[in-house]
């Protein structure tokens, strides 16, 4: 009897509920694409709205940036229109100090080029000395200052297919125009900066047509000119696309083929606008991750009702006896291991701690040790140039004195520019790096170099070529890497009796400068990059400065290398990579 009650309940599910069973399933198949339909069209709209707030944030953000940096230009003009030295410059007609006075300022006030201009257009001082001697009177923007009392800005194409932005004003003498100063404004760095996001930026100007753009080829185009240089995809392919891509909304353009939104701001500069192309890539792949979710979660549900509906229900409780047997097992199998493995997370994370809190010891003694090695050398020469400046106002000589105190404002802002580079060195992070040539930073370190030069008596030979030896770098740690090397080279002649430092400069696939010395050589080559080590009496250095400098060139894309000379004495080479003209006109 009891087994016929048994039988009965085993087969009526399958008999009279079977279609009721069926609708079920239809009903949940049903509600998964409803669910899953209007869960694509509700994210869809919702991350796309998110989307191009996030654009239009960020556009307003770079026409801030691109305002302040005119802005900030925009007064340096009539500033230095009015410089008692370039004024006096201009009426004696000797510009000697009249350069090295525009390079003073070019840091300070991070502009991107200084030029004075005499009364006839030709160019008497500039911070790029290769344009000394040209005569510029034809330039829009020395015709355009001698025709105004006011600062002019003027935008103007280049030969390598950008557009160069310069403020310029006349410089007046006794109610006379003597000159013309221009200040080259740097708004390639922003092309630079914004390369690095997924946005298409341009900038145009009141006419419509493109200044900046993080497509070189746009420049000089209007965007609807911009968005035609590759034509929107074919209908089949915009067909293949919808139904690739059914849950994005209908796209603002098509550039270079691909949907994209479009947000434009407007720039309160001359009628400036920025616009911005954004792809619909983030949201479509934001948009199928929570879709493939939805639909994981509706295929384990089915998954579990087609499990439920066809189990079998026959010999259940001597397997269920069996089972909870071999469950009791294993559960307390499981409990000793998991007692087992929380232990070992207790213990793993105590281990963890005090391996934090050593990393944190030692980079504080390495902070520490470095901070100390990096400022001795502009402390030392700033205590030089005070006593040269106390000796400079007692014979009352005060315009060399004030050179002395703006050489230590100088070495101020160098220390400063030390300790941002030593972070940066424990970070293990990089700078915006720009083209340099490497004959100026030579002689950077030289003039660095120069208090301890002349407390010994070194001859110090400089072989480098005439043409500019042109690299991507930045000045601060390129100089400090030769500065280190002339300190070490100076350190290793201590005890020569005729001490000498050659210091070589050639170009050819790399640029390659060389230190060499008449010391006592290299003792252990393979151990001279470490930090710490060193061979220096207690006091005289803590072995971190070609350590640093290794860093500094590893991240510059070079090597440092080290090896006795032939005839005695150590030989550092630094390898860098040349910056040619294609690369250079690209940037």
């Amino acid at each position: 009897m009891l087994g016929y009650f048994r039988q009965a309940r085993i087969v009526r599910p399958y008999g009279a509920g079977g279609w009721g069973k069926r609708i079920a399933l239809l009903l949940l198949v049903a509600v998964a694409v409803a669910t899953v339909w209007v869960t694509n069209t509700w994210l869809t709209e919702r991350f796309t709205e998110n989307t191009r707030n996030r654009a239009q944030v960020r556009l307003a953000l770079y026409s801030g940036s691109v305002v302040s940096e005119l802005q900030r230009a925009s007064v340096v003009p009539l500033l230095l229109s009015r410089d008692p030295m370039l004024i006096q410059a201009l009426d004696s007609g000797d510009f000697s100090q009249s350069s090295q006075r525009l390079i003073s300022y070019v840091d300070e006030i991070g502009a991107a080029s200084l030029m004075l201009l005499d009364n006839t257009g030709r160019v008497v001082a500039a911070t790029d000395r290769a344009q000394i001697g040209s005569n510029l009177r034809s330039a829009p923007f020395f015709v355009e200052a001698q025709r105004s009392n006011e600062t002019v800005f003027i935008t103007s194409r280049t030969e390598a297919g950008g557009f160069a932005f310069t403020y310029s004003r006349a410089v007046t003498a006794d109610r006379r125009r003597a000159g013309v100063i221009v200040v080259g404004v740097d708004l390639a760095k922003f092309e630079k900066s914004w390369a690095g996001i997924a946005d298409a930026i341009i900038v145009t100007d009141s006419e419509g047509n493109i200044i900046l753009s993080t497509e070189p080829r746009w420049r000089g185009r209007t965007v609807d000119e911009a968005l035609a240089v590759r034509s929107p995809p074919s209908a089949i392919r915009r067909a293949l696309q919808a139904t690739a891509d059914w849950g994005a909304l209908p796209p603002d353009a098509y550039l270079m083929g691909e949907a994209v939104m479009r947000n434009e701001a407007r720039i309160p500069f001359r009628g400036w606008r920025i616009v911005s192309f954004t792809t619909y890539v983030s949201v479509r792949e934001r948009v199928n991750a929570v879709l493939a979710l939805e639909i994981m979660g509706f295929a384990i549900l089915l998954a579990g009702t087609f499990y439920l509906m066809s189990r079998r229900a026959h010999l259940r409780s001597r397997v269920f006896q069996r089972e909870t047997a071999e469950l009791r097992e294993l559960n307390a199998r499981l409990q000793r291991e998991i007692a087992e493995r929380e232990r070992a997370e207790k213990n793993l994370e105590v281990v963890e701690q005090t391996l934090a809190q050593s990393s944190k010891l030692a980079a504080l003694g390495e902070m520490s040790a470095a901070v100390s090695h990096e400022l001795n050398q502009p402390l030392a020469a700033m205590k030089t140039y005070l006593a040269g400046a106390r000796l400079l106002v007692q014979r009352k000589r005060p315009d060399e004195a004030l050179s002395s105190f703006q050489r230590i404002d100088d070495l101020i802002e160098r220390m400063g520019a030390i300790t941002r580079q030593l972070k940066s060195y424990a970070r293990k992070g990089g700078d915006a790096f720009e083209p340099l040539d490497v004959r100026s930073c030579i002689s950077g370190a030289l003039s660095m170099m120069e208090p301890q030069l002349k407390t010994r008596r070194v001859t110090i030979t400089r072989t480098m070529p005439r043409q500019p030896v042109m690299v991507m770098a930045d000045r601060v740690r390129l100089e400090q890497v030769i500065i280190n090397l002339l300190r070490n080279a100076l350190d290793a002649t201590r005890e020569t009796p005729e001490p000498q430092v050659d210091v070589i400069l050639s170009a050819g696939e790399t640029a390659t400068l060389t230190v060499r010395d008449n010391g006592h050589g290299i003792e252990d080559p393979d151990r001279l990059f470490e930090p710490f080590y060193t061979t220096k009496q207690p006091g005289d250095g803590v072995g971190l400065g070609l350590a640093i400098s290794s860093g500094i060139v590893n991240d510059l894309g070079g090597r440092l290398t080290a090896r006795n000379g032939h005839e005695g004495g150590a030989v550092f080479e630094v390898q860098l990579p040349i910056l040619s003209q294609d690369m250079e006109a690209a940037e």
